[in-house]
């Protein structure tokens, strides 16, 4: 995988200013705000570069306001680290690629995962497909 690498400048006019809030400075985005994607087939990208994160099947209604899916497209294109902001411990998730903030990944998602990856809207994009 080709990592993406740019100045913080480059982010700033590449993102929207709520994307690079998301993706480059941690953010969450308020529940609600960018759970309106369309509901065809399709795929899920990351917002700063494009790369596959999650495909349309694997999404779930979570009642949390935030898109949320069991499993990732490729495992090799979300990785995790601790977040021990906001005197808790959690599970941040982030694009591999461009190392862009997703969201986080909790252990009470359906079947057959088990998990739920509740990812900012703002940090992603749609792909119908053809």
């Amino acid at each position: 995988m080709d990592k993406v690498i740019k100045t913080d400048a480059e982010w700033q006019k590449d993102l929207s200013a709520e994307a690079y809030r998301v993706l480059r400075k941690h953010g969450t985005e308020r529940a609600g705000t960018n759970d309106n994607f369309p509901k065809d087939a399709g795929m899920f990208r990351c917002a700063g570069c494009d790369a596959p994160l999650f495909e349309q099947d694997t999404k779930f209604e979570s009642g949390t306001g935030w898109p949320s899916f069991y499993a990732p497209v490729d495992g090799e294109m979300v990785g995790e680290q601790v977040d021990r902001s906001f005197f808790m411990k959690r599970t941040e998730v982030h694009c591999n690629r461009c190392d862009g903030h997703l969201g986080h990944l909790f252990p009470d998602g359906p079947a057959p995962t088990g998990l739920r990856y509740c990812i900012n809207g703002a940090a992603l994009t749609f792909e119908a497909e053809d």
